[in-house]
């Protein structure tokens, strides 16, 4: 009984933001979706890429939308979709789109479908909001990285020595990727991988990983700081990816080639 009544619910609406697309045929995308109500999920939009396509302006990447999705024999299909934020902002230049197509990598990379994960939603339609409002979204990225590996299982220990358990001292310690978190100087090498931290950094990825993280954004870092977040997440991820993110390579070919701008804000 249960399962005939399941046969026929062929229509079901997700809150969607579009993660990748690809072309397909001559007048379909296939759409990487991330949702609220069932993780992510992919889909087919059919004559979408059509100049008559009611769908086209719903459905543009990083887009954030209603959709109506019907099921598919191999894909499901998109019925109908509603826009809701289009984030039109993050296409003000080469930087923001590098920074949310890196976001929307990294989602795509940790997660798995039909995983529902109402939080991690949340967490991304913020983090494309800020990216987009953001004079300076450094941090909105970096806040970005450890909250996601934190609602997926991979916070690092930030409060204590991950190797010895001894609480840390305001001193330059040292990320220790392999071992998951801060290591005191004393237990660094047992990390072949491990990154420097001086103690402003180990402050900068406590506040990131708390509620009062815009605290980060209303002060004056230098880069030697920022570098230092800044590389202890990417050695991080890239320990439980096994592997770099194309998306992060894009971005540091944006910094060499000097698209990429990571000043500090002016003091308030």
């Amino acid at each position: 009984m249960a399962s005939n009544q399941e046969g026929r619910i062929r229509l079901y609406r997700v809150e969607a933001v579009v993660l990748r697309r690809w072309d397909l045929g001559e007048a379909d995308r296939i759409l990487n979706l991330y949702t609220r109500q069932r993780g992510k999920l992919r889909a087919v939009a059919k004559g979408v890429r059509r100049p008559t396509s009611r769908l086209a302006g719903h459905l543009e990447l990083f887009a954030h939308s209603n959709v109506l999705i019907a099921r598919g024999r191999d894909l499901e299909i998109v019925s109908q979709a509603e826009l809701i934020e289009p984030f039109r902002d993050l296409r003000r230049d080469e930087r923001r789109i590098g920074l949310a197509g890196y976001v929307a990598d990294l989602l795509d990379a940790l997660t798995s479908e039909d995983d529902p994960q109402p939080l991690v939603f949340e967490l991304l339609t913020e983090t494309l909001r800020g990216i987009a409002s953001q004079p300076d979204p450094f941090f909105v990225v970096r806040r970005y990285e450890l909250r996601l590996l934190g609602a997926l299982g991979y916070q690092p220990e930030l409060y204590r020595c991950v190797v010895c358990g001894r609480p840390l001292e305001p001193v330059t310690n040292a990320f220790a990727p392999q071992l998951g978190g801060v290591a005191c100087p004393l237990c660094a090498a047992r990390d072949p991988a491990a990154v420097p931290l001086p103690a402003g950094a180990v402050k900068a990825l406590r506040l990131l990983a708390g509620e009062r993280w815009a605290t980060v954004l209303e002060r004056r870092t230098g880069p030697e700081l920022r570098s230092a977040v800044e590389s202890a997440l990417y050695a991080y991820t890239r320990h439980i990816l096994g592997r770099e993110l194309a998306s992060r390579a894009v971005l540091d070919q944006l910094q060499l080639a000097g698209s990429w701008s990571a000043e500090s804000p002016s003091p308030g």
